[in-house]
Formats: structure tokens, C-alpha cells, sequence
């Protein structure tokens, strides 16, 4: 109950912020000037609502996949068996374990992310021009990806660790607040950036394949139509990027997870035993062996990312348009 009180209390004070920011983000742009700094403003702060609202609604489902990749062999009865065995055992609130870590910690992500997707994508076409940057357009998706992305994990991995290690020990602590402050006084701030490797190594591919699979699915669907997004309706539009973040969704999944398997364990205390952190990794990559990397916990995490990808890219389309913003499209300047 304390737990869920806490958490309920870090999504209020999360939802409060979200509003008070609102009045200034729907300001419109100055005449002329369609990708100016409120632009980026209205993208970082849809990111941010959309991957705070997706993670935080999928909580218990990563409860529950972190649990059956932290301990496979208690945990080994699929997503379903996973979710009674907890209840059964800890009550209905352990499935909400770490939603105040999750929600903050991914609205600040999000915020990155997003923001900073928007950001280095137009400025790669203002430098490189319309035409090259069509031709070019995949490459400037995963590069963007890639920079965005690291910007983001090194403000989400302090909420990471602590959010799997209440996961992992649910007696741990008692909200976001008294975890950091545990965390902080048991290991120092090394302690919050020990997974951040493994969580670059997780996050980036998996964003980068995120945002490119979800721009060619995105883009042969609007070319299956005969149509570009501004021959359709919002509403076509937003079934195009629900339908294109689920296919994105699944392939980043398959791709990250053998990272997300190794940071979901390098989090719990004593995993690896002692030494550099290239070493714990390399301990625990060994013992649980590279097919177990590649599989324990997948269907649930595909289940999950491709659910939760739909979602934000439904949500930040949405968001955007109801701050005024027209989301950013590459076209071709020869048609």
C-alpha cells in the first residue's frame, strides 16, 4: 500500500509539472518559423508524456519480465504464471513496484529522446539539403537515434537502478525518493551509473531500430495508400503510426534484449561478484550463457515493447497536434 501511495504521489507531482508547462508550449510558433525552439519544446514534451504514460502503464509487465530475467528458474511460468505467482506471493501491489522510478524516469527520457530526435533530424536536412537527406533519410534516423539516446541514459540510469533494484528486492525501499537516498548512501553516485554500459548498449540499439523501422513501415504504408501525411486525416495518420510503432516495437525488442537481460541482472546486489564493471558483465554474460540473453524474458518483453512503441508514437502524434505542432516528415523535393 505504501508503495503505491508513493508512487501515486511522484505521478501526481509528474502530472501537476506536465500541467503548468502546458499553457507555455501551446504558444505558437513566431510567423516563418515552423522548426524553432518551441517546436523542439512541444517534441521533447509530447516524448516525455508519451514514454512516461506507455512505461508507466506497462509496469507490471516489466515487474514481471525483470523478475523471470533477474530469477528464471523460480519465475518460469510465462507472463501470466509470472503475474499470479507474484500476486499470490507479495499481493497485487508488488505489480506496481518502481512506477514512480519508471514514470519520472522515463519522462525525463522521453523528453530527450524525442526532443533530441526532432532536433538533429532537421538539422541534418537544413545542412545537407531535401534532397540528399531523402536519399539519405535512414542514415539520418539512426544517427539521430544514436545521439539522442545516449543524451537520455545518462539522465534515466540513476532512475533505472533503482527502480529495477526495488524490483529485485521489494523491501528495498519505500518510493523513489527514499531509494535514492539509500542507493546514494550504500554505494556512492558510482552506484547509479553502474548499469550505464549495459543500458547504452541496450537503449541505443534499440532506439535507433526503433526509430528507423517505425520510419520505412511508417513510409511504405503511406506509399502503399498512393498518399503523403498531409492527404490524410489525423485520424489515418495516427492508425498509420500505431500500426508502424507495433512492427518497430517487436524488431527493437529482439534486437536490445540481450542488453536488457544483462542490465536487469548487473542492478542486483553482488551480481558479477567484484571488480571493473566490463568484468561483472563479462561474469554474468558467461554464466547465463548467450542463448539464455537472447530468449529468458522475450515474448513478454516483445509483448511489452511492441505494445508500449504503438503507444508512443500514438501518443507523441497526438500530443503534437494538439500543441498546434505539425510533426516533421521527410519528403521527397523531386514529387
Amino acid at each position: 500500500t505504501h508503495r503505491i501511495f508513493r508512487s501515486s504521489k511522484c505521478s501526481l507531482f509528474l502530472s501537476i509539472t506536465i500541467m503548468t508547462t502546458g499553457s507555455v508550449l501551446l504558444a505558437p510558433s513566431p510567423v516563418g518559423q515552423t522548426y524553432d525552439l518551441m517546436y523542439y519544446l512541444k517534441g521533447a514534451a509530447a516524448g516525455g508524456i508519451c514514454c512516461s504514460i506507455t512505461h508507466g502503464a506497462l509496469c507490471p509487465v516489466d515487474v514481471v519480465k525483470t523478475r523471470v530475467q533477474l530469477d528464471s528458474v523460480k519465475y518460469n511460468k510465462g507472463l501470466i504464471g509470472g503475474f499470479r505467482q507474484i500476486v499470490a506471493e507479495e499481493g497485487a501491489g508488488a505489480l506496481a513496484t518502481g512506477l514512480g522510478a519508471t514514470a519520472a524516469g522515463y519522462f525525463v527520457q522521453g523528453w530527450f529522446k524525442f526532443g533530441g530526435v526532432e532536433y538533429f533530424k532537421i538539422q541534418a536536412v537544413q545542412s545537407m539539403g531535401e534532397e540528399k537527406a531523402w536519399e539519405s533519410k535512414t542514415a539520418i534516423y539512426l544517427a539521430s537515434a544514436a545521439m539522442a539516446e545516449t543524451i537520455a541514459d545518462i539522465f534515466l540510469c540513476p532512475l533505472e537502478a533503482v527502480r529495477i533494484r526495488s524490483v529485485s528486492d521489494p523491501e528495498f525501499c519505500d518510493g523513489l525518493a527514499d531509494g535514492f537516498g539509500k542507493m546514494f548512501k550504500a554505494e556512492g553516485i558510482g552506484g547509479f551509473y553502474a548499469g550505464l554500459a549495459p543500458i547504452l548498449a541496450k537503449q541505443v540499439p534499440y532506439t535507433m531500430a526503433k526509430f528507423a523501422v517505425q520510419g520505412k513501415a511508417s513510409e511504405a504504408m503511406y506509399d502503399s495508400m498512393g498518399k503523403t501525411p498531409a492527404d490524410l486525416s489525423s485520424g489515418m495518420n495516427l492508425s498509420v503510426s500505431l500500426a508502424s510503432g507495433v512492427i518497430a516495437g517487436v524488431a527493437s525488442a529482439i534486437i536490445s534484449h540481450p542488453a536488457d537481460t544483462l542490465l536487469s541482472k548487473v542492478n542486483k546486489k553482488g551480481a558479477g561478484g567484484e571488480g571493473s564493471m566490463v568484468k561483472r558483465l563479462g561474469t554474468i554474460a558467461k554464466e547465463v550463457g548467450f542463448v539464455n540473453l537472447c530468449t529468458v524474458g522475450l515474448v513478454p518483453r516483445c509483448i511489452m515493447i511492441g505494445t508500449l512503441t504503438a503507444g508512443q508514437f500514438g501518443i507523441f502524434d497526438t500530443v503534437m497536434n494538439a500543441l498546434g505542432a505539425s510533426k516533421f516528415h521527410f519528403h521527397n523535393p523531386n514529387e
